[in-house]
């Protein structure tokens, strides 16, 4: 009988003890649930205010700081229950030195799409050249981003290599400038070739009227005198006016009888 009353004795001290860790510990965690709740309101209000930020990364770090957030108070109300969190912050430490070790190229493409969020280089829309590929960007990632070319196919560039790489953005600034060469006959007149070139560019609608297109000689080559055409157009009508541009330089030249050269084939024969 005095063992049984023991055991109850024991039984009652313990349940004690641990009953208000227990206790203690749900308070703990409802408290600081409600805790995070507050201050992830706050935190996505003060993201959602900054317009540098693209959706994505909002979402994105959203989800981040909320999940350290709910570890911490995890490790909080570990400890209220007695259990050594020491041991099991090493054990996070570790496992995450290990992830990042295993992605360490991921990582490197996850900063890089976070830096391109964050100071937007380019954006959906944008016209641009990178990575030895050109055209425009569908979609940013996290990790990629994707841009379909002229050609219409889709090319999918990780984000490390595009914010350590050279961008041109050829949207950002408004309008973009064709540069072409064309080459003419020494014997055509400068003014009728340049007046020619010029009806080239003039005559399109796509071609805009400010910035002004210009002609230039631009080189005395060793078959024919170089001139720079230089119309200006929207980032959308660019290849319609640089092929459009290229068609009518020769309509135009061949109604002004001004020869364009091209290489001659002469047949040698040498008598027997």
């Amino acid at each position: 009988m005095e063992d049984y009353q023991k055991w109850i004795d024991l039984a009652i001290e313990k349940g004690s003890e641990y009953g208000l860790k227990i206790i203690m510990a749900v308070v703990i965690w409802i408290i600081g649930r409600w805790i995070v709740g507050k201050l992830m309101k706050v935190f996505k209000k003060l993201l959602h205010k900054n317009k540098n930020i693209d959706p994505t990364l909002e979402k994105f770090l959203s989800n981040l700081v909320r999940t350290i957030l709910l570890i911490l108070l995890i490790i909080v109300t570990l400890g209220q229950l007695g259990i050594d969190t020491a041991s099991f912050a090493a054990i996070l430490a570790a496992a995450g030195l290990a992830v990042g070790l295993a992605l360490q190229g991921s990582l490197s493409n996850f900063a890089g799409g976070v830096l391109i969020m964050l100071f937007r280089p380019y954006k959906v829309g944008d016209l641009i050249e990178a990575q030895g590929e050109i055209g425009v960007v569908k979609e940013i990632q996290i990790f990629t981003t994707k841009i379909s070319t002229p050609g219409n196919k889709l090319v999918i560039i990780p984000n490390g290599a595009l914010s350590n790489g050279n961008i041109k953005n050829f949207t950002e600034l408004g309008e973009l400038r064709v540069d072409l060469t064309i080459g003419v006959s020494y014997d055509a007149d400068i003014k009728e070739t340049k007046e020619a070139l010029m009806r080239a560019m003039t005559s399109q609608e796509k071609v805009l009227k400010e910035p002004a297109p210009s002609v230039n000689m631009g080189e005395l080559a060793d078959s024919s005198v170089n001139y720079e055409v230089r119309p200006w157009a929207t980032p959308a009508d660019y290849w319609d006016v640089y092929f459009q541009t290229i068609e009518n330089c020769k309509i135009e030249l061949d109604k002004a009888g001004i020869e364009i050269p091209y290489p001659h084939a002469v047949e040698i024969k040498k008598e027997a």
